[in-house]
């Protein structure tokens, strides 16, 4: 069986344009690939991630780890952080199986677990990116529950949305 096919374009120049802030990163050089700790079978660690300058009227944030260039219609949802306050503005290496700050919660990702899931694409398909996106939204909730599905976190995020800081890694086998 081949997984030959065209590369996805960035998910994120598909949605409705909202301005941009900074995202940086100790663990994800943007546009590099990922270090081991951030691949499932090595390490399977989220990333550390610090963001400034959001929009005014942010009341939370959302964080996601999305993989476009898995061989499904709809991606891979690595991660889905929900519900983070507004006056965080980082997250630790290792921050999704630690305690979270406030009310916030994980959504669960594509691979059934409720946190994070570093980068396992299949032996020797293309490139795959990693979009990390800190999500400003305006409301002091998304307005789901664990028990939604990516794709309900992502249709509320296009209503909510206030800015996005997007920084992504590669992986390949």
């Amino acid at each position: 069986m081949s997984l030959d096919r065209p590369v996805s374009p960035n998910p994120y120049d598909l949605l409705p344009a909202v301005p941009s802030f900074t995202v940086t990163s100790n663990d994800v050089t943007d546009g590099a690939p990922l270090k081991d700790d951030q691949v499932a079978a090595k390490g399977n660690t989220s990333p550390q991630l610090s963001w400034s300058g959001a929009p005014e009227g942010t009341r939370s944030y959302v964080v996601t780890c999305f993989d476009p260039d898995a061989p499904t219609p709809s991606g891979f949802w690595h991660w889905l952080l929900v519900d983070i306050p507004a006056d965080v503005t980082s997250l630790d290496t290792g921050a999704a199986s630690g305690a979270l700050p406030g009310n916030a919660f994980h959504v669960r990702n594509d691979g059934g677990e409720h946190g994070f899931m570093g980068a396992a694409p299949p032996e020797g398909d293309q490139v795959h990116r990693y979009f990390y996106v800190v999500h400003a939204v305006k409301e002091d909730s998304l307005g789901v529950d664990a028990s939604a599905s990516p794709a309900v976190v992502s249709f509320n995020l296009a209503f909510k949305t206030l800015g996005r800081a997007i920084i992504h890694g590669t992986y390949q086998h």
